[in-house]
């Protein structure tokens, strides 16, 4: 009877050999692969998160600039000063739009009162204007009018009111100069000049008008609406 027993048990041990050697074998074909699995399975949770993470802030210069107005403004009045306090322009209008795209300021009805160093007034005004980001140059479109008052110049000599008119009016405010590729009338005092397109300089005083070009020029001693 204990021989039959030990026999069973003689028979059982190896079969428990054998398999702890085929796990043995297992594991160890298999742990090659493991970090193959590991990669694996961390490029799959890479993939997941860059689905599911919201997109990243864009830095603030880097935002895309859009072609429609990001502020506007209605029935204002915006008054701009030099270094030393001096009123430097006044700028009005039925509304204002600002286009980030090409920084600049669409105005309806705009009336723009311009001050120079020395402190002589120029005034535009049109059904619509359009000026780039620091206000030097103004576009008027539509009834375009400008008119620069007169004033004594450092001789004293009297300098008469200059006007300009036509459906646009291209002005450089800092250079003091007026342009445009549309017909214009020029009144100077009482003398008045129209051309199919010019350009004028205040400071040197001379406006070059080409095309279909008419002048009319009054003594300077006749009575006031006398014809020449």
């Amino acid at each position: 009877m204990a021989a039959s027993r030990l026999g069973a048990t003689a028979g059982v041990l190896p079969n428990w050999h054998q398999l702890l050697d085929k796990i043995s074998r297992g594991w160890e074909r298999t742990a090659i692969y493991i970090p193959v699995l590991l990669m694996g399975l961390l490029a799959l949770g890479t993939y997941w998160l860059v689905r599911n993470t919201p997109d990243a802030l864009v830095p603030e210069g880097s935002k895309a600039v859009s072609a429609e107005p990001d502020y506007y403004m209605r029935q204002f009045g915006i008054k701009t000063f030099d270094e030393t306090g001096q009123l430097k322009s006044d700028v009005s209008g039925i509304e204002m739009r600002h286009y980030p795209e090409t920084d600049t300021v669409e105005i309806d009805k705009a009336l723009i009162r311009s001050y120079n160093v020395e402190g002589r007034l120029t005034t535009s005004t049109g059904n619509r204007a359009l000026t780039n980001g620091d206000g030097s140059e103004v576009q008027l479109i539509g009834n375009a009018h400008v008119v620069r008052e007169a004033y004594q110049d450092p001789d004293g000599k009297e300098v008469p009111r200059l006007e300009f008119r036509g459906e646009f009016l291209h002005v450089f405010v800092n250079e003091e100069r007026v342009k445009s590729h549309l017909p214009v009338v020029i009144t100077r005092g009482r003398d008045q000049f129209a051309g199919d397109n010019f350009a004028y300089n205040n400071l040197d005083r001379v406006a070059d008008l080409k095309g279909r070009v008419k002048g009319l020029l009054v003594p300077r001693n006749a009575p006031a609406g006398a014809a020449p």
